[in-house]
């Protein structure tokens, strides 16, 4: 028979079983929902019946409707091929792979789930060590329909007579494949080597390093779901965290986790990780320059000393009556009060009791000095419990120890000489004028450097008195984000993630790090970063405060990822050659993929600049059949976007350099690449992380050749 034969017999014998899947799965769902039908039921009889007899028919109603809704909302996840993979093992036993586990109506195996122990020779058989499997097969489907199959034969000699062996190259077929707006996973294609980072122990910090395109952020987030699945209980109901680089990064990958039916992971940006910003969410990124000093472990101690000064607008002077005499505090002498409170060290937040005692103290002093001047004694006990009861002096307590909101004191720090004495041999003049302007900018609302700032505030301020109307700023009631799907409520500043996830780890300033850390007080970690992309410019203070965050482990390991998927080794050359110099041979991945299509680098005027942006957009959406990104820097990505505001096409993105981490696209123009130079304090690392996004073809505008160095 010949092989076009052959595979259209195999497609048929695959079609037949994939149709018994999803007939299964329909009468699943319709048990689910007679189950759900049935628990409501429970709830209206329960209406009727005796008080005593109501809990429990109500507990029964509650659990009936809690699984079946969980069911079904597992059921009903998108899935891009339920079935991708089928082993034949020497017994003959033959299993089915797919993206959760399903069984006949006698309980025998239909599909197992991925995550599974039983499934995990599909991603770790190799030639070498087959794991007893004959013949491994790829299945790619359509929704419901079977398009290809793709097999490897692991032991050739223990292949039976007749079984049919079909087509190789699945893995590079499916990289070749076209990409979305949403990132894909890659249940069917993962390989061996990070097989094993997604099923390394639960516990303690497990570190994945890797160049573009290894698959970093896919492994980690199907390590999120394997773990899920093999420790729900342990680690389902803390929940998991997901921590991106950007709004647009977290929205890329939501699709990930949903398609493995995992819909209760919390994903989140950084400038989203902290509850009660409301509409001001930190999406902008400051200039680098600016963001290391906002990020630096320096800015702790600027904040703590602005959390202490004075604050602005209260009372220089008290003058309160005590039996005919007025006692009178002048600023110097409040200011000492104010010092005296705050070297206990305990929250502002917290401390209006002990600001209270100190003030009435101080009183007490001021009552007993003028005594002595006249001859007289006082009963000072007597004073301080008296001065305590009266209205006046909480009147004037309120506006002399105001609560503190962060956002509040935040902009405290656009005055200059405030800033200045708080940073006092901590920043620099240069340093505090360029800090002070971003606090009175407030025209973009906060940065993502900021939220950490933010949250950094409400930890040394403490929680502020509850009452039923506060400051919107930063202590609004959260509203619900960054969920997969419908999981629990939880509570405003949840720090009690049982696993944390966090991606372009390399990139986190010090201060981001304290604020993630917080999240995962009592949490197992995995952490995914390159250090050859790393845009934070002092890579020791970030490592030290990451340690911090991860506490005490007793378990840490670390696994490095070495092929590149991604690129093609045509663009990927490129790419390695910005970084010579700042990155060893053994730092780079290597690039399994050839297209025989040569980066595009046209050398450009910069008047011609806008003219060659279009076309050249207009060439690459024509020439491949998925996404096409436009990078530029940070500052221009208005300008460009408004070059390109002609052409109607969703699948053009334009997209600063630091929005781009962890992006794909089919093709990349990339304008400019000396601007992604200058714009950072890491200089080419960026620009290597830029070239790295296009899977097929790429095109570089320059008008500055100096971004390319010149061969040694």
């Amino acid at each position: 028979m010949s092989e076009p034969r052959v595979r259209r017999a195999e497609i048929a014998v695959e079609q037949h079983h994939v149709d018994r899947v999803y007939t299964r799965l329909a009468e699943l769902r319709t048990q689910a929902e007679a189950m759900r039908a049935k628990g409501y039921e429970i709830g209206h009889g329960a209406q009727r019946e005796a008080v005593f007899e109501q809990a429990s028919m109500l507990f029964e109603r509650d659990m009936m409707v809690f699984h079946a809704n969980q069911t079904l909302q597992t059921l009903d996840a998108e899935y891009e091929g339920l079935v991708f993979g089928r082993l034949d093992h020497t017994d003959t036993e033959t299993v089915y792979v797919g993206r959760l586990g399903i069984r006949d109506a006698e309980f025998d195996n239909l599909v197992t789930d991925w995550r599974a122990p039983a499934a995990a020779a599909f991603y770790q058989a190799t030639a070498e060590e087959p794991m007893d499997v004959v013949r491994r097969r790829v299945i790619r489907c359509s929704g419901q329909n079977v398009l290809d199959v793709d097999d490897d034969v692991l032991i050739a000699d223990a292949v039976p007579e007749g079984m049919p062996i079909v087509g190789e190259g699945a893995l590079m077929a499916a990289l070749g494949r076209s990409r979305g707006e949403k990132m894909r996973d890659i249940v069917a294609t993962i390989q061996r080597e990070q097989d094993e980072v997604i099923r390394a122990p639960w516990r303690g910090v497990t570190e994945i390093t890797g160049g573009p395109g290894t698959g970093k952020t896919a492994v980690a987030l199907h390590r999120a779901a394997y773990l899920l699945y093999r420790h729900r209980r342990q680690l389902g109901g803390a929940g998991v965290l997901v921590v991106g680089p950007s709004g647009v990064f977290t929205s890329y990958i939501s699709r990930v986790l949903p398609s493995m039916g995992e819909t209760n992971v919390e994903l989140r940006a950084l400038g989203e990780l902290l509850d009660g910003v409301g509409g001001a969410d930190g999406s902008h990124q400051d200039a680098a320059p600016l963001a290391a000093v906002k990020g630096s472990l320096r800015m702790r101690k600027v904040l703590l000393r602005a959390l202490r000064d004075t604050p602005p607008d209260v009372p220089e002077e008290m003058r309160i009556v005590y039996r005919g005499e007025v006692l009178k505090l002048s600023a110097k002498e409040l200011e000492k009060v104010r010092r005296k409170v705050h070297t206990h060290g305990g929250p502002p937040n917290r401390s209006r009791i002990r600001a209270a005692e100190t003030l009435l103290d101080a009183l007490a002093d001021k009552a007993e000095e003028y005594a002595t001047a006249d001859g007289k004694t006082i009963d000072r006990a007597e004073l301080i419990t008296d001065l305590g009861e009266r209205i006046d002096f909480h009147r004037f307590l309120v506006v002399w120890w105001p609560v503190l909101y962060p956002g509040e004191v935040l902009r405290w720090l656009s005055d200059e000489r405030r800033l200045a004495r708080a940073g006092k041999q901590l920043l620099n003049r240069d340093e505090i004028s360029m800090l002070a302007a971003s606090m009175a900018d407030r025209s973009h609302g906060w940065s993502v450097a900021d939220v950490a700032m933010l949250d950094e505030l409400r930890v040394l301020a403490g929680p502020p008195p509850k009452r039923r109307h506060r400051p919107v700023d930063l202590e609004a009631e959260p509203t619900p984000r960054g969920s997969t799907g419908t999981g629990p409520q939880r509570p405003e500043h949840y720090d009690e993630y049982s696993h944390i996830v966090v991606d372009e780890s390399q990139d986190l300033s010090p201060m981001q790090w304290r604020m993630v850390g917080r999240r995962g007080k009592y949490a197992s970690w995995t952490v995914v970063g390159d250090p050859v992309q790393s845009s934070w410019p002092d890579p020791a203070e970030a490592a030290q405060a990451r340690d911090q965050a991860f506490g005490v482990r007793t378990a840490r390991r670390r696994y490095t990822l070495r092929t590149n998927y991604r690129n093609s080794a045509e663009i990927f050359d490129l790419a390695a050659k910005v970084v010579v110099g700042q990155a060893g041979s053994d730092e780079l991945p290597k690039a399994v993929r050839t297209t025989g299509l040569t980066p595009d680098v046209r050398p450009v005027d910069v008047a011609a600049l806008e003219h060659e942006t279009q076309a050249a957009a207009k060439e690459l959406l024509a020439a491949v059949e998925g996404t096409v990104g436009v990078i530029t820097a940070m500052d221009r990505v208005d300008e460009v976007s408004g070059w390109l505001s002609g052409q109607a096409d969703e699948r053009l993105k334009v997209v600063g350099s630091l929005d781009s981490k962890g992006l794909e696209y089919d093709a990349v123009v990339l304008v400019e690449p000396m601007d992604l130079v200058t714009e950072s304090t890491t200089g080419r690392r960026v620009l290597y992380v830029a070239l790295t996004r296009a899977t097929q073809q790429l095109t570089v505008l320059a008008s500055d050749p100096d971004w390319l160095p010149s061969p040694r």
